[in-house]
């Protein structure tokens, strides 16, 4: 209010030498000459003026308005003098003093007050007509009346501005209510970003006085590194834009009682358009709460990375650790079922032995392909392409698991396209691929059932699947599906051991080479799990099975990790 109280009293010092300028030429020109109307003229200028300078640079409005009365006093006075006295049509300018004190302070003090320096202005009016100026106007009195007429119009003016202003007022006054009930600082912005208004809240959000925001007091708090994204959105939403949200950092003084210190806090702003309104309205949070969420949640998940990084390689550690005394079991139980210091001279001690070996075979196992899902997760499993008959690889992989598939009476049918050929990646990866996924395709499928593996190539692209008509996945269970140690356990698969390990080796083994794994099942249907991998260019592989050396190495190359590096890992039942 005192901000626009001070602007309104300096708009009245900087307009009224006009008036007076053009009351003086009016009157006097054709008594005293060009040179003195100037002089006069000029006079009112300067000393106005010099006022509405002192405004501006001390910011004292009481002391400015005295002043402005006492000079309106002097100008209105001497106006009526030099018109002829009370019968110029001059004298009603003794209502400018009031309806220009109104309209600066705009308060029933004002009123009087201006009404009292009107009637001394007819005072001293009437003590300079008794003296002798010999200045009266030649004009007849009817010209007088341009210059009241001239001060309506300015009063027109001036009349339709108050209306506009009363509108935006009355806006303003019926958002006041939801912007008092709000827990956020709103602001009205101009097209280039300055504030205009600024809501009560500023105090309590920023820690400062509402008028600090104005222009670009705002801009200036801002931190440097988000001024461009704040003048992004402004400059959005002005050119028609719905509304912009963006995240800033504010400088914030030292709060009371030290409870935080000075510095940079988190704000959310969002950024709207009022309909038929040429300003942006700036609604600001504070997220430095949500901002140290946020942080406490991120150190939270670091350190949930390290500790299951550190359980890795405890489990790795513990893993190999292992192996020592499982080879040494393993060696003497063979050695011992071999009877070569000896005959057993009873048939359990055989049985025993027995069983010993097939322990340490497992555990071994187990040990072995925790090893190889910690290196997978730690990142230091390193593959070693090469390049070989894919069609070998499935012989081995399936003669591997036709002691199992014999024991269950399934039968194990191999189609392998022609065009499949040579391929070029790791030869121990695939095969352990393969084997894990033939022997779970054993374990589940249905006595006198069938193991399928199926291969073909298509470019740069080998995709090779094996299928099982078994008992199946469900889908609640295909979730889990590819997690370590993460079993199918129901009524159907109580015979069938195992650790949960195999899919969990073959998901990494693909995802490392670059490939890609799709699971297919549903419950009494079987199972098809489905290996895609890149393998090179045909012409390549040709010139390393004459024994060549590849120039390049396709499974690492950069190209071919962007084409199957975010294959989808899909299940679906």
């Amino acid at each position: 209010m005192e901000r626009s109280r001070q602007l309104r009293l300096a708009a009245v010092l900087l307009t009224a030498p006009f008036l007076f300028a053009g009351a003086v030429a009016l009157l006097l020109a054709g008594t005293l000459g060009f040179a003195p109307t100037l002089a006069l003229a000029s006079a009112g200028f300067a000393v106005s003026w010099l006022a509405a300078a002192g405004l501006f640079a001390s910011g004292r409005g009481v002391a400015i308005e005295t002043l402005a009365l006492v000079l309106g006093i002097a100008a209105v006075s001497a106006l009526i003098v030099l018109s002829g006295g009370f019968v110029s049509p001059l004298t009603a300018l003794t209502g400018v003093l009031a309806t220009e004190s109104v309209w600066i302070a705009r308060t029933r003090r004002a009123l009087l007050i201006g009404v009292l320096a009107g009637a001394l202005s007819l005072g001293l009016a009437a003590f300079g007509g008794v003296l002798d100026t010999h200045f009266a106007s030649t004009l007849p009195l009817a010209a007088h009346w341009l210059i009241p007429l001239a001060y309506v119009a300015t009063l027109a003016l001036r009349f339709r501005a108050l209306q506009a202003e009363q509108v935006r007022g009355s806006v303003s006054a019926k958002g006041g209510g939801i912007e008092a009930m709000m827990s956020a600082l709103v602001l009205r912005l101009e097209g280039t970003g300055d504030v205009v208004d600024a809501s009560a809240q500023a105090e309590q959000i920023l820690n400062v006085r509402s008028d600090i925001l104005l222009g670009t007091g705002f801009f200036e708090r801002i931190h440097v590194g988000d001024r461009v994204a704040y003048l992004c959105a402004v400059s959005d939403v002005s050119g028609g834009a719905d509304k912009r949200t963006i995240s800033i950092r504010l400088r914030m003084p030292a709060e009371e009682h030290g409870l935080r210190a000075s510095g940079y806090r988190q704000f959310g702003v969002e950024f709207l358009k009022e309909e038929d309104a040429t300003q942006v309205v700036a609604i600001v949070r504070d997220e430095s709460d949500l901002a140290d969420l946020e942080h406490d949640l991120m150190r939270a998940r670091e350190e949930a990375r390290i500790a299951k990084v550190e359980s890795k390689r405890m489990l790795a550690a513990v893993s190999h650790e292992l192996r020592t005394p499982l080879n040494a079991i393993l060696g003497f139980s063979d050695t011992l079922q071999t009877e070569i210091f000896g005959r057993f001279s009873n048939d359990r001690q055989r049985e025993y032995v027995r069983l010993i070996h097939e322990a340490g075979e497992h555990l071994l196992s187990v040990v072995n392909s925790t090893l190889e899902i910690s290196k997978l997760e730690a990142g230091t499993y390193t593959l070693h392409p090469e390049a070989f008959s894919f069609s070998d690889a499935v012989d081995a992989s399936v003669a591997f698991a036709r002691a199992d598939a014999t024991s269950r009476a399934v039968d194990v049918d191999v189609a392998i396209a022609e065009n499949v050929g040579v391929v070029y990646c790791d030869r121990r990866a695939v095969q352990q691929v393969l084997i894990n996924l033939l022997s779970n395709a054993v374990k589940f499928s249905h006595a006198n059932g069938c193991v399928r593996v199926k291969a073909e190539r298509t470019g740069n692209r080998l995709d090779f699947s094996v299928t099982d008509n078994g008992i199946g996945i469900s889908a609640d269970d295909l979730e889990r599906i590819g997690e370590p140690f993460a079993q199918v356990r129901s009524e159907a698969t109580r015979h069938v051991e195992g650790t949960g390990l195999g899919l969990a080796l073959v998901k990494g083994l693909v995802s490392l080479q670059g490939g890609g794994m799709t699971i297919d099942s549903a419950p009494g249907e079987g199972t098809c799990v489905s290996i895609s991998l890149p393998v090179g260019v045909g012409a390549e592989k040709d010139e390393i099975g004459r024994g060549g050396k590849p120039a390049t190495n396709p499974a690492n190359d950069p190209a071919t990790e962007n084409e199957w590096g975010n294959e989808e890992y899909r299940k679906t039942a």
